[in-house]
C-alpha cells in the first residue's frame, strides 16, 4: 500500500510543497497524540481568553496553534501562515514560496465530549523579497496548490487535494505513516441527506427556509423523496461525510448578526474545503457565487457556504 511520500512523489508535487505538506501532516500526529490523552494530560477546557473573532478559546484550540505555528516556522518553505486563532498574518521565512492558512481544531466545541474534531489547511504559492503582508496573502481559493484536513476520530484521517483529484489517507500508528486508503473520491451528484444547524432557522432568509422545509416534507413535498438529515457541529466532520457518502452542507446566511456574511471563515474553512468538493465532483457556493472566484478582502472575512452534491447546491440555489 502506498503511504504520502509515495502518493506525493508519483504526483511530482514540488518538493518545497511536499516538506510544507509533511511538516502540517507531521504536526497534525502530534496533536491527535495529543487529544488522545485527554483530561489525563489536562488539556481540555476553557484557555480563559477570546480569539480575533471574539469566541472563547479551548486549550487545545492554543495548544494545536503553537505546535502548527513552531512546526511551519521551523520549514524553509513557509513565507507566513494565517490561523484562525492568530490575530494578523505571521510572517515566517521570506525566501519561502508558500502561503499556508489553517483552522488548527475545527469543532472544538465538541472536545471536552469526546466527538469529532480536526485541523483544515490552505496553502497558496507565493514569492517575494520583503517579508509578507497581510494584502500579499488575500488570494482567491481558485488558486490553491493544496487543500485538506485532518479528521481525529477513532482514526486519524488525513484527506488531500494537490489539484489532482481527491485521495484519503489512514494514520497507520504502528508505522507511524498515513497509508492511502480511498484514492480519487467521487461526491454522487445527488443526494437525500443534508446537514444545517436547525437551531437558527428562524434566522434564514425566507429563501433558504422554503429550501430547507421541502427537504423536511419529503415524500409528501416539492421533492417528492425523503432526506435525513445529520449535523456533526464540526465542518471537518460534516464534510468527511459528504466525501465519503455524499450529501450537502449548508451553513447559510442569516439576520442573527446582520453584519457577518455568515458563520465560515473563507481563507482557512470554506476555501479548501471547496477545493476538495470540486476535485471530487461537487460543488461550494455562497448564495451568490463559486466559493473559489471569491476575491477576499481580509484574513478571517467569513461567507455564507453550500457544498456537496452538484444537482443539490444547484437546486438550493434556485431558492
Amino acid at each position: 500500500m502506498q503511504n504520502l511520500s509515495d502518493v506525493l512523489a508519483s504526483s511530482a508535487t514540488p518538493d518545497a510543497l511536499k516538506a510544507v505538506l509533511t511538516v502540517t501532516t507531521e504536526t497534525c500526529i502530534d496533536i491527535s497524540n495529543a487529544l488522545k490523552q485527554g483530561s489525563l494530560a489536562g488539556i481540555l477546557g476553557m484557555a480563559g481568553n477570546e480569539n480575533v473573532q471574539g469566541e472563547e478559546q479551548k486549550k487545545l484550540d492554543v495548544i494545536s496553534n503553537d505546535m502548527l505555528k513552531d512546526a511551519l516556522f521551523a520549514c524553509p518553505a513557509v513565507r507566513a501562515i494565517a490561523s484562525e486563532e492568530e490575530d494578523y498574518i505571521v510572517p515566517a521565512n521570506t525566501d519561502g514560496e508558500y502561503f499556508i492558512a489553517f483552522d488548527p481544531l475545527d469543532g472544538s466545541s465538541n472536545i471536552d465530549i469526546n466527538a469529532m474534531v480536526g485541523t483544515i489547511f490552505s496553502i497558496y504559492h507565493q514569492t517575494g523579497d520583503e517579508p509578507a503582508t497581510e494584502a500579499d496573502f488575500l488570494i482567491p481559493g481558485k488558486e490553491q496548490v493544496a487543500a485538506g484536513y485532518v479528521l481525529y476520530g477513532p482514526s486519524t484521517m488525513l484527506v488531500l487535494t494537490t489539484g489532482q483529484g481527491v485521495n484519503m489517507f489512514t494514520y497507520d500508528p504502528i508505522n507511524s505513516v498515513f497509508t492511502l486508503t480511498h484514492e480519487n473520491i467521487q461526491v454522487p451528484k445527488e443526494t437525500q441527506e443534508f446537514a444545517i444547524n436547525m437551531s437558527n432557522q428562524r434566522f434564514w432568509s425566507n429563501s433558504i427556509q422554503n429550501y430547507v422545509n421541502d427537504l423536511v416534507k419529503g415524500k409528501e413535498g416539492l421533492r417528492e423523496k425523503n432526506f435525513n438529515m445529520r449535523w456533526v457541529a464540526a465542518m471537518v466532520g460534516d464534510v468527511h461525510r459528504i466525501l465519503c457518502r455524499g450529501g450537502v452542507f449548508l451553513y447559510p446566511w442569516d439576520n442573527k448578526d446582520p453584519s457577518k456574511a455568515g458563520k465560515l471563515r473563507l481563507m482557512y474553512e470554506a476555501n479548501p474545503m471547496a477545493m476538495l468538493l470540486e476535485q471530487a465532483g461537487g460543488k461550494a457556493h455562497t448564495h451568490t457565487q463559486r466559493i473559489l472566484d471569491i476575491q477576499p478582502e481580509a484574513i478571517h472575512q467569513r461567507v455564507a457556504v453550500i457544498l456537496g452534491a452538484a444537482n443539490e447546491v444547484d437546486k438550493c440555489l434556485t431558492y
